[in-house]
């Protein structure tokens, strides 16, 4: 597996890559806190059966370049950014492969380039289509009201210094983050997306958080040193974009994925 460089026509994005060089390309996009080498199983394997494995460092995240607006996080730029980088790789045909957040990139990167990308595949993130009614943040705000356990995370991620407690202490926040979504976690301890008003999420998340177990202290310190120097700004504009993104995507209404689609979840998921 090696890394590189590579420009494209709308940013510089980081890469890990494995496999024969005229292998059939797929495409590997990480989700939210995670980064490229979330994917270095997987590049590995898919490299060792013949394939051109690629994971980028998503816009936002770790070498790839930050842009300060959350205009510039908009789904559309999240699939130009795999449509730039198939071209510039040299090919004209991938299978596109996303998990998390990675997910909702992946199936609209088939949903609007099915031309491009040949089929598709998510893990923990189901295929959501645009719905009717109003972009979705007041729909989460008016769901978590009616339920009454709180304020849902991707709701409180709006604000514009939502970032700053991960920024402060990013080892903290990652290993809390890893182990309130993980499997492995006694099912009282996990996350469950609501936030009591007042309480943030690194709060409700208990200190005595380890790392998971499938996380080595080598792996973890990658995820440290990349998140201390790119910070959490770029990643959470993501969520800050979800309503922006409703309203570039009414073209899509009713549109349905015609490429083969594969869907993975985790029994603990």
């Amino acid at each position: 597996m090696t890394a590189r460089t590579i420009r494209t026509d709308s940013l510089t994005q980081r890469v890990l890559e494995a496999g024969p060089q005229d292998g059939p390309l797929v495409l590997l996009l990480h989700g939210f806190p995670e980064l490229a080498v979330s994917w270095r199983a997987q590049i590995e394997a898919l490299g060792a059966a013949g394939y051109r494995a690629v994971a980028p460092d998503m816009r936002g995240y770790g070498g790839t370049d930050k842009p300060e607006d959350v205009a510039d996080y908009s789904i559309l730029h999240l699939v130009g950014d795999a449509v730039d980088l198939v071209r510039a790789l040299g090919r004209d045909s991938a299978v596109v492969v996303g998990h998390d957040w990675g997910g909702p990139v992946a199936w609209h990167c088939a949903l609007m380039r099915p031309d491009l990308f040949r089929a598709v595949a998510s893990l923990s993130t189901p295929f959501q289509p645009r719905r009717a009614g109003g972009p979705p943040l007041a729909s989460m705000a008016a769901i978590a009201k009616r339920s009454g356990m709180g304020e849902l995370y991707i709701n409180r991620f709006q604000a514009p210094d939502a970032h700053a407690p991960m920024d402060a202490d990013p080892a903290t926040a990652l290993r809390k983050m890893f182990w309130s979504y993980d499997g492995a976690t006694p099912a009282d301890k996990r996350s469950t997306g609501f936030l009591t008003p007042g309480v943030s999420l690194l709060d409700s998340i208990d200190d005595a958080a380890t790392l998971p177990p499938w996380m080595t202290p080598e792996h973890f310190a990658e995820y440290v040193q990349a998140f201390a120097a790119g910070g959490f700004d770029g990643p959470l504009n993501w969520y800050r974009a979800l309503d922006l993104n409703w309203s570039l995507t009414g073209w899509m209404q009713e549109k349905r994925i015609d490429v083969p689609a594969l869907f993975i979840v985790g029994e603990g998921d």
